[in-house]
């Protein structure tokens, strides 16, 4: 019993000594944080959502404050926590420019053949372990298996007709839904683009043709008829220029696959 009780002795002296000596090398090596940076930290979202390019909120703060981030990359905050950031680090206000993600895949149950009948897990990784490629015969389509959908904390993904589609007015441009996808199709585009390519694909238009009813052939009609030279055929696809493009319209118009689409833009409050 004796020695039981020793014991115990021994391990809470030794608990004791360690314990304070903890705490001396705490009080001996503190490095004192600049206080701006809990300021910043409270001011932001909370969503820890890695849209600023941080691993989270508190990544951010301390970038912010460090000099090495400006303070309106807090996509969920938007313009008013953008203006609170720039208040705590005496900086002017700015007006953030809102992103939002895209999906460029026009390969809806239908338009795209199908490479084969998938029947396992709703999972897009599942699916491309059958064939490299997914389901569908396109090598650039969207799988529409939802992996991006589940990924998405703000309700901004949803699966339409086999083809991953994002609500502009709801996504905060996190992009958590590209790092989810295994095709890396997703993309940050400027909320102000009027005008986005519903593709990817840089096959052939005579391929393109066999595996999509919708798909960029390629054609270049698109290219010649813009007013503004906003957009160009690189690589047997159709890319907007997007400092160039005035949202007219008119390659929409004129696109004979119908890919170019008119994106509905909500008033920002």
């Amino acid at each position: 019993m004796l020695n039981v009780l020793y014991a115990i002795l021994v391990l809470g002296i030794m608990g004791a000594i360690f314990g304070a000596l903890l705490a001396f090398a705490a009080k001996i090596f503190y490095v004192e944080q600049d206080p701006r940076i809990d300021e910043v930290r409270a001011a932001l979202a909370g969503a820890n959502c890695g849209g600023c390019g941080y691993a989270g909120c508190d990544a951010y703060a301390a970038a912010v404050v460090a000099g090495e981030a400006p303070p309106d990359k807090c996509g969920p905050g938007g313009k008013k926590t953008a203006e609170a950031v720039a208040a705590v680090m005496g900086l002017d206000a700015v007006a953030p420019v809102k992103y939002v993600a895209y999906v460029p895949c026009s390969g809806s149950c239908g338009t795209a053949k199908d490479f084969f009948e998938y029947e396992g897990p709703a999972d897009c990784i599942a699916a491309m372990r059958f064939g490299n490629k997914g389901p569908k015969a396109c090598q650039f389509s969207c799988i529409g298996l939802g992996n991006c959908v589940r990924a998405c904390q703000f309700g901004a993904m949803s699966i339409v007709n086999g083809v991953a589609e994002v609500d502009r007015e709801k996504c905060v441009a996190c992009m958590a839904c590209a790092s989810a996808c295994p095709k890396g199709i997703i993309q940050k585009v400027p909320y102000e683009q009027w005008v986005l390519v519903g593709c990817r694909s840089n096959d052939k238009g005579a391929q393109t043709r066999k595996v999509c009813d919708a798909g960029c052939i390629g054609c270049m009609k698109c290219q010649r008829e813009c007013p503004h030279e906003a957009i160009k055929v690189v690589n047997n696809l159709a890319v907007i220029d997007y400092d160039k493009c005035t949202g007219c319209g008119h390659c929409a118009e004129t696109c004979p696959r119908h890919i170019i689409h008119p994106q509905k833009i909500y008033v920002q409050e």
